[in-house]
């Protein structure tokens, strides 16, 4: 049977920025086996302007610079296209993202993420992406880190990429709105702080019962 096979393509002006987070750990295995692929693409080859230039200043007058959206339009228009992919704009006033949201994306074969910077980027994209999405009430230099966040949090969903399945089962927010119950390990006792004694005792239905017990609800 052929491993699930997922895409992610990240449109930005640093195309190189994200390298040394997804060429580590789990994101690099995952991507050695075949079970994902994390792809850059350079907005500045896209753009008509003998310069390179992909922003302009507002209309309207105001501080900063603008996205433009053509570029933008012709980087999406030259990218290859899974049968069920989506097209992700990383802004402020998105959606916010979510474990539920992550487990929903996961279900698509590719992900195709814009990332803005400087002031945003021309209203007319709308037109051109399928959802918005936030990852905080902040704002940040570009999407790029966002769109990370995404890919992380999606990437956990793709049969093989975590060691242990059972990992994504009992972590926070694997049900809605519940945290993950403390954990321990060796050694027993460290500088007069002991282990509790129930994750001690063997009795697996009582450790469950305290586990249970000790997982705080988180936000929804």
């Amino acid at each position: 049977m052929m491993s699930f096979y997922m895409r992610f393509d990240i449109i930005t002006i640093f195309p190189h920025l994200l390298d040394s987070y997804t060429n580590e750990s789990l994101l690099k295995r995952a991507q050695k086996n075949n079970l994902l692929s994390i792809n850059t693409h350079d907005l500045r080859a896209h753009t008509n302007d003998p310069h390179n230039k992909v922003d302009d200043t507002p209309y309207g007058g105001g501080p900063g610079m603008v996205y433009q959206v053509e570029p933008v339009v012709q980087a999406l228009e030259a990218l290859p296209r899974d049968k069920k992919s989506t097209v992700i704009l990383t802004s402020p006033r998105g959606t916010p993202f979510s474990q539920k949201m992550a487990k929903q994306l996961s279900k698509y074969d590719q992900l195709i993420f814009v990332c803005p910077r400087y002031e945003g980027i021309d209203e007319r994209i709308k037109k051109y992406i399928d959802k918005e999405i936030s990852i905080g009430p902040y704002v940040l230099n570009g999407g790029e880190i966002a769109a990370m966040v995404v890919i992380e949090a999606v990437s956990r969903y793709i049969p093989g990429v975590l060691g242990k399945e059972e990992s994504l089962v009992e972590e926070s927010f694997s049900q809605e709105g519940v945290l993950e119950y403390p954990q321990y390990t060796r050694p027993e006792t460290f500088r007069g702080s002991w282990v509790p004694k129930i994750l001690l005792s063997g009795n697996h239905k009582k450790i469950a019962e305290w586990r249970a017990k000790k997982s705080p609800k988180g936000a929804t």
